[in-house]
């Protein structure tokens, strides 16, 4: 088998870290078929879970459907990114039910321009 991080490998921040992250509403994501239990991926997923929820409310989300993480691989970023985030990124996901509107959390400085993303 080819090497892979492991799950437990995928999230590298303490929760705390999570009231920095970005915040946008999407429509629609339809394809969930590669999403990820944080609970697979994380020992105390609790934690993290209960900050994305506050998040995600905050914003203006309904409260309902499951929050799962997102896979970003680091080539579908801009190149400059693609250095930072060399394993890509697991973003926090959520697919509103009532509307279909997916919400995420993701790192700002993914969208912060730096000096890589400019050469």
């Amino acid at each position: 088998m080819a090497y892979s991080i492991k799950k437990n490998e995928i999230i590298d921040y303490p929760p705390e870290k999570l009231k920095e992250f970005d915040i946008m509403a999407y429509e629609w994501i339809d394809n969930l078929n590669f999403t990820l239990n944080p609970n697979d991926c994380i020992n105390n997923a609790d934690e993290y879970i209960s900050i994305v929820k506050q998040i995600f409310i905050e914003d203006g989300w309904d409260g309902d459907g499951d929050i799962q993480l997102m896979w970003v691989p680091p080539f579908m970023l801009k190149q400059g990114k693609q250095w930072a985030f060399t394993k890509g990124i697991a973003v926090w996901h959520v697919k509103q039910l009532e509307d279909g509107t997916s919400w995420i959390l993701y790192p700002k400085e993914l969208f912060e321009n730096d000096d890589k993303t400019n050469k």
